[in-house]
């Protein structure tokens, strides 16, 4: 019988199969094996959130220009006086009102900057900061409007729930607090007399900055620390110009920031969390065996 010959590959021939064989493998341990990197993916819907930032916009805009005079006390529900006119107002709230300026005219100033960094000033800069820190990488722009879209639906549905608590608690203004009673209604603004419970350019102005460093850190972003850095004084020093005006008080403004910063917080943690599964998990398993006396079920979650 003959005998086959014997063949020998040469070295250089396994090292090629060799590497033939590793390649198709590598890309597989890689896709299994790595965790994602930033930036993250975030759980995002347009037309759910869309919807959740749209009507809280709407309520609140027309609750604060064509439903007002409907919607706010005509007079104090907390009006800080006891039943003989004694003011009762807290001590805490009696200090902070040393910050309210002197004269009127330095009033309307802090009035005025209360509006311009509340309104301007802190969306400006949160949108522009934001954008800036999440610039990298590929779909930036597409990020970005994600991120602001959660940003104003943060903003706005705090907004609508600060519109509503101001209507229901109906807290005196201090510098209404101040007038004699047949000079209240001569106000330049009567049915905003009664708002003062609590502070909505304070809480819009947390609940931008909260809101956008949540975001930046659920996106990992790597320059997240400007966003609180220059964000977290512009939004203190709104509700510090709204007591220097004299249209809150110190608990407005300390509540209208907690608030703000909860909603901040809240809304991107709870609806728009990552959707990079970065920890690897074993799928449930279910299954179901019949005995001639008994049925088992077992299973692994």
């Amino acid at each position: 019988m003959p005998m086959l010959a014997t063949v020998r590959p040469a070295p250089r021939s396994l090292a090629l199969v060799a590497l033939l064989l590793l390649l198709p493998g590598a890309p597989v341990r890689a896709e299994s094996g790595e965790a994602p990197t930033p930036p993250y993916a975030l759980r995002f819907d347009w037309t759910r959130d869309g919807l959740l930032t749209g009507i809280p916009a709407v309520l609140w805009i027309t609750s604060e220009t064509l439903f007002k005079d409907d919607l706010a006390p005509a007079h104090c529900r907390w009006c800080d006086r006891a039943s003989d006119g004694r003011d009762t107002l807290n001590r805490l709230d009696r200090w902070g009102r040393g910050l309210a300026g002197d004269t009127p005219d330095a009033r309307r100033r802090a009035d005025t900057w209360s509006n311009a960094v509340g309104f301007a000033g802190v969306p400006l800069a949160m949108f522009g900061l934001k954008y800036a820190v999440g610039a990298s990488g590929p779909d930036s722009g597409a990020r970005f409007a994600q991120d602001a879209t959660i940003m104003l639906e943060s903003a706005m549905l705090g907004s609508v729930f600060n519109q509503a608590v101001k209507f229901a608690a109906g807290r005196e203004r201090p510098f209404v607090h101040v007038l004699p009673d047949a000079d209240k209604r001569l106000t330049a603004h009567p049915n905003d007399n009664n708002l003062s419970f609590y502070s909505g350019h304070t809480q819009l102005a947390f609940s931008l900055v909260v809101s956008a460093g949540t975001v930046a850190a659920l996106r990992g972003d790597a320059h997240q620390a400007w966003l609180w850095g220059i964000g977290l004084p512009l939004a203190t020093s709104v509700g510090l110009l709204r007591m220097a005006a004299d249209k809150h008080y110190l608990t407005d403004v300390v509540t209208g920031a907690v608030l703000g910063s909860a909603f901040g917080a809240a809304v991107p943690l709870l609806l728009h969390g990552r959707t990079d599964d970065t920890t690897p998990s074993t799928p449930p398993r279910l299954s179901l065996s019949v005995g001639p006396r008994d049925v088992g079920l077992s299973g692994s979650f």
